[in-house]
């Protein structure tokens, strides 16, 4: 599904400012209700039959947007894409209608083993015409964009073309895929490989950034490790703010995965995602003439 020459990009959608489900929550999502403006699914725990997950999701879906983010895709993989995979994937998306859907720049699978890893792309040349036929055959599959996010790493390949900023701008170019920026992984590989996630968010192209991540990391002292666990930190806040003055209102996500929180915590986060991008667009509009 790349952009035909000449043809203008589809306006980005924003659904405002949201959260990632997790299990701890389903209780409230059943009950009072996700106070948010929209949720993003893990899609392979979506794939089963029935059960209380579908049950949640049927539920949610009716009131919110619901975006399809998954981890099992492996975009980057050389093993051939894995047909019962995407029918299921397809499947999902015909049952919820998805804002979009969502996976990771990255390669998991190795022959017939599923690695279970997000790892990083080689970011050559032959690599990126190998992701972008990917891509293609994904997105005719799933006749929808697919939206790629840029993972966080702890090792680089020696022989790259290109910064992955660039690899995932020029793919967003020739395939018409979207971007999900997450921030938190920027600046995990930002300190990791020592660049500046400032010019990383500049090289890409703003048109094509529909979604952020929001999440947390550790401090390994000599690399930061992403994983999800406890607030939003200040860092990250900071290059939420950058990337929203550069870029204009983006859909947001709050993720927590590690030592899940009350529904009252998280929603706090999602509550001050929001709150900033309203200040700023306030400030935008004070300063128009």
């Amino acid at each position: 599904m790349p952009i035909a020459e000449g043809a203008q990009p589809a306006p980005r959608p924003f659904i405002g400012h949201g959260v990632g489900l997790r299990v701890p929550h389903y209780a409230q999502a059943l009950g009072a209700g996700l106070d948010v403006d929209w949720v993003e699914i893990i899609s392979e725990n979506f794939f089963g039959e029935g059960g209380r997950p579908r049950a949640v999701l049927e539920h949610l879906r009716r009131d919110m947007p619901v975006v399809m983010h998954g981890v099992g895709l492996g975009i980057g993989s050389a093993a051939p894409l894995d047909r019962s995979y995407l029918e299921r994937l397809s499947a999902l998306a015909d049952r919820c209608e998805p804002a979009w859907v969502s996976d990771h720049l990255c390669w998991s699978a190795f022959g017939p083993h599923q690695l279970h890893d997000l790892l990083p792309l080689p970011y050559t040349e032959a690599c990126l015409a190998h992701v972008r036929e990917r891509v293609d055959a994904v997105q005719d599959w799933l006749k929808r964009p697919l939206v790629l996010e840029n993972p966080s790493t702890y090792v680089a390949f020696a022989d790259a073309d290109m910064s992955e900023a660039e690899f995932l701008a020029e793919l967003s170019r020739r395939s018409g895929c979207k971007i999900l920026l997450d921030l938190n992984n920027v600046l995990v590989s930002a300190f990791n490989h020592e660049f500046d996630p400032h010019a990383y968010i500049e090289t890409l192209p703003a048109e094509a950034i529909w979604q952020f991540h929001l999440a947390n990391h550790s401090d390994r002292g000599s690399y930061r490790f992403d994983d999800h666990r406890g607030a939003v930190p200040d860092p990250v806040w900071e290059l939420y703010d950058f990337a929203l003055e550069r870029l204009g209102p983006v859909s947001s996500l709050v993720e927590w995965d590690q030592d899940v929180p009350s529904w009252e915590v998280l929603h706090a986060q999602q509550a001050e995602a929001s709150r900033r991008a309203a200040a700023l667009d306030d400030r935008a509009r004070g300063a128009s003439p």
